[in-house]
């Protein structure tokens, strides 16, 4: 793998997270806009819209981004247009309809939400529907063409958009009374549709500059319906078991012994809390795959056998190591983070107890991007389904033995699966070396000593500093400690840093 794919990561990595930081404090300018009953209101609606938008892009970005590789390698530049055009007319196809029927009949559709409200919120959000799926097949032909800056910056424009037309609508806006509540979450979703058109725009203005060309879809319709039908099941089904599981596992709570108010405080701790903080480093995993997901197409579909090999050695030992470099961080210190970010000793523990999470969600995800690259789609679907089916047998049977837990656990359960099944598929394909076991396993096992140092440096420095300076010393002095046994024990050796250093 190139230099430049590593720069490549990190400046994606880092527009992500800028975008991620713009979204979660336009998130408190709303719940002070319009309040925490409006903020519900506009998330039930945002959740359904989520649901019809997986329907109406899914896998195909993914999929247009593989044919477009795939036609460079098979000296058919041309290809890659008609795949894009393939797979504006299938979103089209998917979503269109949906919007017209709720238009006409939406009023008839109130039994989808929890409170009436909301439909109305939902008919708005579904104006931008169209725009934003077509958005997402552009970015899948951007990404074909290993063109990553462009579609990270609209993405990050949208974000920009709909925060300057959010504070716009709302500037001066009272949450009083419930009409008034009512209108501001409709405020907030017309935003939401504003930058749906400007980064529809944006997209299209882009790619006819880039040399786009609008070009029959026939010859790619069947191949990318059927390369995207798997994602995108994938994916709906992650919505929908997700919206399962927040049902089902706090009335396993309360069923075993726990009050209504217990059940959902505790999941409430666990997944809104403890998750989206075990799932940060997954940016820069999720920008991994992205960035590489070209590279392996491309290497499958010139059957380069040696370098495909060597790239997904690479990209699992990458995976694996991010991994285990932050990891003994959660285990050491998730009792801190979770008092200065909630003031929730209870979502500390989670984060510490919970840390073995990142590994098999980070193997996971950098495994199914490598099989969907070489249209392997049917086979990471499959074993989806086997980690949702351990997922959903842990919410059911286990919240009676240890309680709130079983979501975690259910997850590392699940991601577990799915990293093995893929792991194992990949190496009776292309038999990976035991050097890689050996290292990663070397990895695994420091993490031991790493996260009991963490801990014995936090103790001292936590009573003469106050948390924030405490974390960032203890924090950088493990991951130095972590580094240092990395080169003693040749998980990464010296001649390699210097090689990519000097």
């Amino acid at each position: 793998m190139r230099r430049n794919v590593y720069r490549t990561t990190f400046v994606i990595t880092a527009l992500s997270a800028i975008e991620r930081t713009l979204g979660f404090l336009y998130r408190i300018a709303l719940a002070r806009f319009i309040g925490a009953e409006g903020l519900g209101l506009y998330q039930v609606a945002l959740s359904l819209f989520a649901v019809f938008l997986t329907i109406g892009t899914g896998g195909i970005p993914v999929t247009i981004s593989r044919l477009k590789t795939k036609g460079y390698a098979e000296k058919r530049p041309q290809s890659g247009d008609e795949a894009l055009s393939a797979g504006v007319i299938i979103s089209l196809l998917t979503t269109v309809p949906v919007c017209v029927f709720f238009f006409l009949f939406g009023k008839r559709a109130d039994f989808l939400f929890s409170d009436s409200r909301c439909n109305t919120l939902f008919n708005i959000l579904l104006i931008g529907l169209p725009f934003t799926c077509v958005y997402a097949d552009i970015r899948g032909s951007f990404w074909g063409d290993k063109k990553f800056f462009q579609p990270s910056l609209i993405e990050l424009f949208e974000e920009t958009v709909m925060v300057i037309a959010g504070i716009l609508l709302l500037r001066g806006f009272s949450a009083n009374g419930a009409e008034e509540i009512t209108r501001g979450a409709r405020l907030a979703c017309v935003a939401v549709t504003i930058s749906y058109f400007a980064s529809f725009s944006v997209s299209v203005l882009l790619f006819f500059l880039n040399g786009g060309k609008i070009r029959s879809p026939k010859k790619q319709l069947k191949p990318l319906f059927s390369s995207a039908a798997p994602i995108t099941a994938v994916r709906a089904c992650s919505t929908l078991i997700g919206s399962a599981v927040a049902v089902i596992l706090p009335a396993m709570l309360i069923k075993s012994g726990m009050t209504a108010t217990e059940a959902l405080r505790t999941f409430g701790s666990a997944a809104g809390m403890a998750m989206p903080v075990l799932s940060i480093p997954s940016t820069f995993i999720g920008s991994v795959s992205l960035v590489l997901t070209p590279e392996f197409s491309e290497n499958f579909y010139r059957k380069r056998t040696e370098k495909l090999t060597a790239d997904i050695e690479k990209g699992i030992f990458v995976s694996f190591a991010f991994s285990c470099l932050f990891m003994p961080s959660f285990f050491a210190f998730g009792l801190p983070v979770g008092r200065l970010l909630y003031s929730d000793e209870s979502a500390g523990e989670m984060i510490s107890r919970c840390a073995f999470l990142l590994l098999p969600m980070s193997v996971a995800m950098i495994t199914t991007g490598i099989l969907n690259s070489m249209n392997y789609e049917k086979q990471t679907l499959r074993f989806y389904f086997i980690g949702a089916a351990a997922m959903l047998l842990c919410v059911f049977f286990l919240p009676a033995v240890i309680g709130a837990y079983a979501y975690p656990v259910g997850m590392t359960l699940s991601f577990t699966c799915a990293a093995c099944c893929n792991t194992f598929f990949l190496i009776d394909l292309y038999p990976l070396s035991k050097r890689l076991l050996c290292k990663c396993l070397t990895a695994f096992f420091l993490m031991i000593p790493v996260a009991a140092c963490g801990k014995l440096i936090y103790a001292p420095l936590s009573r003469v500093l106050s948390v924030v300076p405490a974390l960032l010393s203890a924090g950088i002095l493990t991951l130095l400690f972590n580094a240092v046994l990395w080169l003693i024990f040749g998980i990464f050796p010296i001649k390699t840093l210097k090689r990519k250093l000097f």
